[in-house]
């Protein structure tokens, strides 16, 4: 039996896991190197990775004695598919501003 599939919503939750996924996302990187990046344990950037692995946001590979991880961002379309029915609120708040700045007052534009 293999290990439960995490959310990827869980995943990102974790600001120190949020940064691990940026840091990938310029370059594969072993876990000695995205260990010197963060102030906590080697054994705590690998139960990070292990969480950010379980939702496939990440894989690895044995690279002499090391594992290099490798980002993988299309799990991440599940939260960019969610947060699109939310632009509707930032288009309209969007709108909302430019209306200001261009007329000095705050009337909504539909007013």
């Amino acid at each position: 039996m293999g290990a439960a599939k995490h959310d990827v919503f869980q995943a990102v939750a974790e600001p120190t896991r949020r940064e691990i996924l940026r840091l990938l996302a310029n370059e594969n990187l072993s876990i000695a190197e995205i260990t010197s990046h963060f102030s906590v344990t080697r054994t705590a950037i690998a139960k990070h990775l292990q969480v950010l692995s379980d939702a496939e946001l990440v894989s690895s590979e044995k690279a002499g004695r090391e594992k290099v991880y490798h980002l993988h961002p299309e799990p991440l379309g599940e939260i960019k598919e969610w947060l699109a029915y939310y632009e509707q609120f930032w288009s309209n708040k969007m709108a909302i501003l430019k209306h200001v700045v261009e007329n000095g007052d705050v009337k909504k534009p539909n007013e």
